[in-house]
């Protein structure tokens, strides 16, 4: 007779939602200077200084805006509380983050670790 464990399959259901995401983790910590692609015929980038921000600690932010918790798991990175609450960036390389729209697909703005 097989019986049913809650617990057990609760456990097993939150660890394969968390891999499914990737290992929750940091990004360096630092300032993320925000900005637009620009154009051929004119500046190589168009800063967008209301879309800075900084790592402080391992899951807290700063912005403009005021300040915040961040998650990391796996490539991507949700604002989980203050301003940018909501928000999402796809790890693309150590230092170079890219905004997520709303339909998962990757926006335009771009943030890059001030060294």
């Amino acid at each position: 007779m097989i019986r049913f464990r809650p617990l057990a399959a609760l456990i097993v259901a939150i660890a394969t939602i968390g891999a499914a995401h990737g290992p929750i983790d940091t990004i360096d910590r630092g300032r993320y200077v925000c900005e637009l692609p620009g154009d051929a015929g004119g500046q190589a980038s168009r800063p967008q200084p209301d879309r800075n921000f900084t790592i402080e600690s391992s899951s807290r932010y700063s912005s403009p805006q005021g300040h915040g918790t961040y998650l990391r798991r796996g490539d991507r990175i949700d604002m989980t509380s203050g301003p940018r609450k909501g928000e999402a960036y796809r790890i693309v390389r150590t230092g170079f983050l890219k905004l997520l729209q709303a339909d998962g697909k990757l926006s335009r703005l771009r943030c890059v670790l001030e060294f």
